[in-house]
């Protein structure tokens, strides 16, 4: 049975809830998925944020209410970003996100769907919950209680992605632009699918990726490296044609 917290003791805070609920991961592409997501979006993310008052989330539980188990109380995004808050709290590691203690709902919220998505589609109301479970419907929290702008939804196995917008108080489901992506115009970015290799899977898998406003993708860190090694060896292929040594170029 699943009961409220006692008002009339301090609340808790990160370092005193749970940080997992024992659940198992569902498919191996969950966690590259969110890595992929994550740093992609950090230079844009720095740019905005200068310093550094932001905080992204990967698996990591969201307290939105104080029940006994803690754990009932917590939903858990595969993919968030918090603007407006310290990465750190205290000079710790966040082991949670306590909406009582910081106030500032995620801006969007990504659940990577192994099935058919229902789990995320799930608009149950906690009035109708059987209370044993405790667990209302995640597009219910995230609707009506987290009030998150931003909601997107993408099944693994369809390469398939739904994105929300809340809209006075209700989800409407977005269209896609021209290229096939979801503007997200609170961060200047778009969202959408991209197919290759990341790290290692299969050529054809789909991933989720962000674009800009432009429509260019959003590199991660090896992609960008690599981009710049391939510039640097075309230019020592054109300094080579003027018979230009690029080892040894005299100094300006």
């Amino acid at each position: 049975m699943v009961q409220l917290h006692d008002l009339t003791t301090p609340l808790p805070d990160h370092t005193q809830l749970p940080e997992s609920d024992g659940t198992f991961v569902k498919n191996f592409q969950e966690h590259p998925q969110s890595l992929l997501l994550t740093d992609s979006i950090v230079p844009t993310l720095n740019q905005r944020h200068p310093e550094g008052d932001y905080a992204i989330g990967q698996d990591c539980g969201i307290y939105w209410r104080q029940t006994d188990p803690p754990e009932a109380g917590a939903i858990a995004p595969d993919w968030f970003y918090v603007p407006g808050v310290p990465p750190l709290l205290e000079g710790q590691f966040r082991r949670s996100y306590v909406l009582w203690k910081e106030f500032i709902p995620p801006l969007i919220v990504l659940e990577f769907a192994s099935g058919d998505g229902a789990e995320e589609r799930d608009c149950t109301p906690l009035a109708q919950v059987n209370q044993p479970t405790g667990k209302p419907g995640k597009f219910w929290v995230y609707e009506q209680i987290l009030r998150v702008p931003y909601y997107g939804i993408y099944e693994i196995g369809r390469s398939r992605l739904e994105v929300y917008r809340l809209v006075e108080g209700t989800y409407q489901l977005l269209s896609p632009n021209e290229r096939g992506h979801f503007p997200i115009s609170a961060l200047g970015v778009e969202l959408g699918v991209w197919r290759g290799a990341y790290p290692n899977q299969a050529q054809t898998a789909g991933w989720l990726r962000w674009w800009d406003g432009e429509g260019q993708l959003l590199l991660t860190g090896q992609e960008r490296a690599e981009v710049e090694r391939q510039r640097a060896e075309r230019l020592a292929v054109y300094l080579r044609a003027q018979g230009l040594d690029p080892d040894n170029l005299p100094e300006l």
